[in-house]
């Protein structure tokens, strides 16, 4: 038996629809059914009535799913504590981040730090895809920071008297097209007209709630021709010329200076954002506390406060 056999099961029994299990557990729909099958097969008795819609747990699913649950807590429980077991013994400092964050900001972040003498050792938690996975890694303690991009339309849920931040910086995803023979984005944002070729974050990712609120207030004839919920992702199809994304700017400057890719649209379509560092308020061991100090120490520290940004409702 697989532990992602007992994770599907409740998902499903959560759910009781294959397609928003299939999508929550990042799986395709006949990987699912696959796995539910050979957990029902492992168990020797059905889990599930597919014969209806929605989908109904059988009697043998109900009395199985006090047991998933507990035997889930397990596993997790006794990972979480021998990693935090091992990262207090070699101070480790574990970081859940979003994946543009890891790739741009992070690496000079973390070398501008040790030019001025410090030196730690760090880690990258369970990369979840989803933004709120990347969220409850903080929450629920399997991270000692979270690295991420902050907007006043992406709430994070973050009880700001359980956990403290520190805004390292600021940055603004914005729209972007391979150019014309003119120069001209060839996926302009304009109001009317042609459908433009969207590529899209999907729901699921910070920048994808970032932008819809934007583009709720002000509607644009845009087509969805791919998603992803990575930025680099978006970058590789908007070079393609396959459509306009936002996307980073640190993750576009060097083409942006070349002009590979063009701004599809004026300053009031961008989305700016704080860069924010948070970790749990309460006394930590002391490998965080002297990674909290060096922030300090290296006069990044801007006072926590709320957030006020152009373009922000």
């Amino acid at each position: 038996m697989e532990l992602k056999w007992l994770e599907d099961f409740l998902s499903l029994a959560a759910t009781r629809s294959f397609s928003r299990s299939a999508h929550e557990r990042h799986v395709t729909q006949s990987a699912l059914s696959r796995r539910i099958r050979q957990l029902e097969n492992w168990l020797c008795v059905p889990l599930f009535d597919r014969s209806t819609y929605p989908v109904r747990v059988t009697a043998e699913g109900t009395a199985f799913l006090p047991k998933a649950v507990e035997m889930v807590a397990l596993i997790q429980g006794a990972r979480r504590d021998i990693r935090h077991q091992h990262a207090v013994t070699a101070e480790v400092l574990t970081f859940a981040t979003l994946n543009t964050l890891a790739l741009t900001f992070f690496p000079d972040w973390i070398r501008r730090l040790e030019g001025r003498g410090h030196v730690f050792k760090t880690h990258f938690g369970d990369q979840r895809s989803s933004f709120a996975g990347k969220v409850s890694m903080l929450l629920d303690g399997e991270s000692d920071f979270f690295l991420t991009y902050a907007h006043p339309n992406v709430p994070t849920h973050i009880d700001p008297e359980r956990f403290a931040y520190r805004c390292l910086g600021t940055e603004a995803a914005i729209p972007v097209s391979v150019p014309d023979a003119s120069g001209n984005p060839v996926h302009a944002l304009r109001p009317s007209g042609a459908a433009v070729a969207y590529l899209s974050y999907g729901t699921g990712s910070f920048f994808g709630r970032g932008l819809v609120k934007l583009l709720a207030e002000r509607p644009l004839p845009l087509t969805t021709v791919y998603e992803n919920a990575m930025s680099a992702g978006l970058k590789a199809m908007a070079l393609a010329g396959c459509g306009v994304g936002w996307i980073p700017e640190s993750l576009i400057s060097e083409e942006l200076k070349s002009g590979q890719l063009v701004m599809a649209g004026d300053a009031s379509w961008h989305l700016p954002t704080e860069i924010r560092l948070y970790r749990a308020s309460g006394r930590c061991r002391p490998a965080v506390e002297r990674f909290w100090a060096a922030i300090d120490d290296a006069d990044q520290r801007v006072e926590s406060r709320p957030l006020h940004l152009a373009g922000a409702a």
